[in-house]
């Protein structure tokens, strides 16, 4: 699938791959250089404006290392990027750790998944067909 891409600085990188083929996240690079306080969340901007195609979604995931390493993650994860959408890409960070994170320009913040989506319509219906489950709600198959 190939997704027209428009960078708003030319010392951006692209989305890429770190193992092509094997990866199905491409990572999110930061457009600027910031510090991210302890408990601070900041939209991170990546400089990169994209054309998703319609029925399609861009997924922001947070990067796992970062997570475990040093406490940085997505603050919505998972953060939808419609296909209608023509504005910079940003990634809303948050510091989850005790130390300052500081962000250089074009660090690795998150990464980028493109999931095919569907538009739906609802059916009201007086009853709903049984399943196993049931109306079985969180943690009803396990301990607590």
């Amino acid at each position: 699938m190939k997704i027209d891409v428009k960078k708003m600085d030319k010392d951006v990188k692209l989305p890429k791959y770190q193992h092509y083929g094997e990866d199905c996240g491409m990572d999110l690079m930061s457009r600027y250089e910031y510090t991210l306080k302890p408990g601070e969340y900041k939209l991170i901007k990546t400089g990169l404006k994209i054309a998703i195609p319609q029925g399609y979604g861009g997924f922001v995931y947070p990067r796992s290392g970062l997570a475990l390493k040093k406490g940085i993650t997505v603050l919505n994860a998972d953060g939808v990027i419609d296909p209608g959408y023509r504005g910079e890409l940003g990634v809303i960070l948050i510091n989850h750790s005790s130390k300052e994170f500081n962000i250089n320009k074009n660090d690795r913040i998150a990464q980028l998944i493109i999931h095919k989506t569907f538009e739906i319509e609802w059916e009201e219906v007086n009853e709903l067909n049984e399943s196993t489950r049931d109306v079985g709600g969180f943690g009803h198959t396990g301990r607590q």
